[in-house]
């Protein structure tokens, strides 16, 4: 049976490890983790780059950053492409609407119906309740609330996106339907009302795995991250485990906030005539290494993400699949599932065989790529000017601005196969790290004598990734289609 409908859940900055089926000890995604057990999801699964715009864009392009152009926040009108996913489905007959964060080129004539999202709330009209909301998080500068939100459940972004996108599908009416349902959370400001503020509290948290002290042999972005969360908050350690509860609470009212679009589904008869797909743009730290949001480098705590998929024609497997498999695998593999050709430029892979249950190619999705870094070079503790780059934030809307020149600079790629992940930047340094022994990359094997050869062999893998993701369009002199 062929998908009718498409459903893409996209949350910003969610943890791919902070859930029951991936062995976290707390229930934080019970609805998320059922429709898991319904279809396929990917313990392997990695952004392009842990960054909003970039990998967003990624999702909907299928390409690289390094080939869409798109390498910062925010960027967006550099997008390069052919045809992008949302573009592909309309051109086929769909009806398509983006309700929730959009952080990339998309705008209200690329889709039939928008309806966009910060965090900050709504870019739209809203009720008198609502602006009273938008304007109470706005006023929290991405910070951590250490209360109880003051607002009803109703008023959190989720559920008012969840609600706008039930109106859509019910005026869609017979026509087959794509639909990018992005939430702004758990991206900070870390706020939740009740009950989800008491569900998870400080003290009954598992313990992090790292602290401060394991950033201490990493490069100088790292340390001018801390630096900067320090200068903002001196009391960032005390505030870490109600930022931690928090984080955990918006999961959980994330999921419920699912549970209701599908229970919707499912009560107008689509569920099982649609395609779901639930994932995430980037990571977070969550206090791990004594950091909150994101930053520097490449680390799994930012760079791997959550994704399920389940609808007609997946095989439902009670695993994990051990694929490697990214943000842009995404489009391919939905265009494959409803058979359409994938348009002309797209790099990522389709996974529809590993859905079906079909035989796949062994030579595929056996490592995944990311990209990060805005270019230039890694900045050192002498290259930092007086005021620090990033403390008050862009226009004063942030107490920091996390993606500054220092945690962005240079170029670094990275690859993950097996067990093993390779990092290098422009400098040449390199990382090596184990992570079944590993998983928050303590311990960096570069130079160990002993695991020279997976070093080698990784490197000559990541050059084919290298080479695979040069940009196969024409050059933009020549025709190359810039965003449309």
């Amino acid at each position: 049976m062929t998908a009718r409908n498409i459903v893409v859940v996209v949350s910003d900055q969610q943890r791919a490890d902070l859930c029951a089926r991936g062995g976290f000890p707390l229930d934080t995604t019970p609805n998320t983790d059922r429709l898991a057990g319904e279809g396929v999801w990917f313990d392997r699964a990695y952004t392009t780059s842990p960054l909003c715009c970039p990998a967003r864009t990624s999702l909907l392009t299928g390409r690289y950053p390094g080939a869409h152009g798109v390498r910062e926040n925010p960027a967006m009108d550099l997008a390069r492409f052919e045809q992008d996913l949302p573009g592909l489905l309309r051109s086929a007959g769909y009806s398509t609407a983006l309700v929730g964060k959009n952080h990339t080129y998309l705008t209200a004539d690329d889709v039939d119906y928008y309806e966009p999202y910060l965090h900050g709330g709504a870019l739209g009209p809203v009720s008198e309740d609502e602006a009273r909301f938008d304007r109470w998080l706005t006023e929290l500068r991405h910070r951590t609330h250490p209360e109880p939100t003051p607002f009803p459940v109703e008023l959190q972004c989720p559920h008012r996106i969840v609600t706008s996108a039930q109106r859509w599908v019910d005026s869609v009416g017979d026509q087959p339907f794509f639909l990018l349902l992005s939430f702004p959370e758990p991206h900070n400001p870390y706020q939740v009302p009740e009950p989800y503020f008491s569900l998870f509290p400080p003290e009954s948290l598992p313990p992090v795995a790292t602290g401060p002290q394991d950033t201490a042999g990493r490069s100088f972005p790292w340390q001018y991250l801390r630096r900067l969360e320090e200068a903002a908050n001196p009391s960032l350690a005390e505030s870490i485990p109600r930022a931690r509860a928090n984080y955990l609470g918006m999961l959980r009212l994330i999921d419920d906030q699912i549970q209701r679009f599908t229970g919707f589904l499912g009560e107008r008869g689509l569920l099982e005539d649609t395609l779901l797909v639930t994932t995430a743009d980037h990571g977070d730290f969550v206090g791990e290494y004594g950091l909150l949001r994101k930053g520097p480098e490449v680390p799994e705590v930012l760079c791997r993400v959550p994704l399920t998929i389940r609808g007609p024609g997946v095989v439902p497997r009670p695993e994990p699949s051990s694929a490697h498999v990214s943000l842009a695998d995404l489009l391919p593999t939905l265009a494959d599932a409803v058979g359409l050709a994938v348009p002309d430029g797209v790099q990522g892979r389709s996974f529809w065989p590993l859905l079906t249950g079909a035989v796949a190619d062994p030579g595929e999705f056996t490592s995944a790529y990311v990209e990060q870094g805005i270019g230039g070079r890694t900045y050192t503790a002498a290259d930092v000017p007086d005021p620090m780059p990033g403390l008050g934030g862009p226009a004063d809307l942030f107490d920091f601005d996390e993606l500054n020149a220092v945690t962005q600079g240079g170029h670094r790629r990275m690859i993950r196969r097996g067990d093993w992940k390779l990092v290098v930047d422009e400098s040449g340094a390199g990382q090596l790290y184990h992570l079944a022994e590993d998983p928050f990359e303590t311990e960096n094997l570069w130079s160990a004598p002993e695991h020279s050869s997976t070093r080698d062999s990784l490197l000559v893998e990541l050059v084919q990734w290298l080479l695979r993701t040069q940009d196969p369009l024409p050059v933009p002199e020549r025709g190359y289609a810039r965003k449309h």
